[in-house]
């Protein structure tokens, strides 16, 4: 009997060794084919710090009113390229690459608030309105942009002129797990982390990529589209940013708020989109009293990429309702 207990301690012994020691025997090979940011960055951008970090913008136009553009997921600010002049007709635009994405400084280690993290979105957010002393700016966001236009306008109602919310990720939410929580910041999966990162890069970014898209063909006629998306993934531990940005990443908490909003709100969605599905979109119109609604038929989850003349009516007609802002 006492031989079949030690025998049984000795295998579980050896089974948590195993999950203890055994992540750390799993090479993380260093990353290929990386390059200096000066040769990476094209023509046109520029950067600023704000609390502390250095941050790539694009900037077109001047004077008010001022368009802030919040990419998605996975983007930058390349995924505005082509709205980025016809808005400058209205005044300044002002994209930006969000941490742990595009060009923008990608730290990897921070003594308070983790840089990833959604409460550090928008206090960088602020810091850029203060940086370009704009009171007030129409807030143009993307999917998960999206999702931080909604935090930032429900947590500084004041420094928000307008919201404007393309095929917003506000209910793709995240499962609230401590275990989850606590599984992704072990030193195991901190080891590990960079490796899961990594198949972004590879095919699993081009297959999510492609997803975003209505017209696939569209989008293969166009090399330089999927190009300018793995620019990024050639910035120095991008992979690790990109695991710190995964275990900073909470469910936001904003479904019950939205009533809250008072700004005027126009919701766009691409008839389409398979990663923020239409009715989601349609159930936001619904939760922010007086928002607008367009959907674009056959457009995919990129309106703004794949459909710009579309996007840009749907936020000409949008605009036309504000008195003091003026089409040049």
């Amino acid at each position: 009997m006492k031989k079949g207990w030690k025998v049984t301690l000795i295998i579980l012994g050896a089974l948590l060794a195993l999950v203890l020691v055994g992540p750390f025997l799993v090479p993380v090979p260093l990353l290929k084919d990386t390059r200096p940011l000066e040769t990476l960055v094209e023509p046109g951008g520029g950067f600023t710090e704000i609390n502390g970090l250095k941050v790539y913008y694009r900037i077109a136009g001047e004077g008010d009113p001022a368009f802030i553009l919040l990419h998605g997921f996975g983007a930058s600010t390349f995924s505005w390229r082509e709205v980025m002049d016809p808005l400058s007709d209205y005044g300044l635009v002002i994209a930006y690459d969000r941490p742990a994405f595009g060009f923008t400084e990608r730290p990897l280690d921070w003594a308070e608030e983790n840089p990833y993290s959604q409460e550090s979105n928008i206090a960088l957010l602020l810091g850029l309105l203060d940086r370009f002393q704009i009171k007030q700016a129409i807030l143009v966001g993307n999917s998960a942009g999206g999702t931080l236009a909604t935090a930032f306008t429900l947590e500084h109602p004041d420094r928000v002129r307008a919201l404007i919310q393309v095929d917003a990720a506000v209910y793709q939410t995240i499962p609230d797990s401590p275990l989850l929580t606590w599984l992704f910041n072990t030193p195991q999966m901190d080891h590990l982390g960079p490796l899961v990162a990594r198949r972004i890069a590879g095919g699993q970014g081009d297959a999510f990529l492609q997803s975003a898209w209505y017209d696939i063909d569209k989008l293969a006629s166009q090399p330089e589209i999927m190009e300018g998306y793995r620019r990024p993934l050639m910035v120095e531990n991008w992979d690790k940013a990109l695991w710190a940005y995964t275990q900073a990443a909470r469910s936001p908490g904003l479904e019950d708020r939205l009533d809250e909003i008072q700004v005027p709100t126009l919701v766009i969605s691409g008839a389409e989109d398979e990663i923020v599905p239409l009715e989601n979109s349609l159930r936001l119109a619904d939760a922010i009293p007086g928002a607008a609604l367009s959907v674009i038929e056959n457009c995919g989850h990129l309106p703004q990429e794949e459909c710009p003349q579309a996007f840009m009516q749907a936020i000409d007609s949008f605009l036309s309702t504000f008195s003091e802002v003026h089409h040049e």
